[in-house]
C-alpha cells in the first residue's frame, strides 16, 4: 500500500481554489464583551449564604435545651358559646 503520487491526488477546481487562496475583503466589526462579572454586593451575598450553610452543617444539637410547651388557646366553655349564640340572634 503505497501513497498516491501528486498526479493521482484529486484536483481542486480553479474557481474554488481562487476563493480559498485569494484575498478576502471583510468588514471591520466591533466586538462586545458579554461576560458580566458579579458586583461586590453579589459576592458578599454569596459569601453570606456559604457561611450560613457551613454553620448549619456544623451545628451541634447538644447545645439545645428542652422546652416545655403550654397551650395558650383553650377551647371556649359552654357559657361562652351560649353567650355568643345569644349575641348573634
Amino acid at each position: 500500500m503505497s501513497s498516491p503520487t501528486k498526479e493521482e491526488l484529486p484536483r481542486i477546481d480553479d474557481c474554488l481554489k481562487n476563493e480559498l487562496v485569494g484575498e478576502h475583503k471583510l468588514k471591520h466589526t466591533e466586538t462586545q464583551e458579554k461576560v458580566v462579572l458579579p458586583s461586590k454586593t453579589e459576592i458578599e451575598q454569596e459569601k453570606g449564604q456559604q457561611q450560613l450553610l457551613k454553620s448549619i452543617e456544623t451545628f451541634e444539637a447538644e447545645k439545645l435545651h428542652h422546652a416545655k410547651t403550654e397551650e395558650k388557646n383553650p377551647l371556649p366553655t359552654k357559657e361562652v358559646i351560649e353567650a355568643e349564640k345569644k349575641a348573634l340572634a
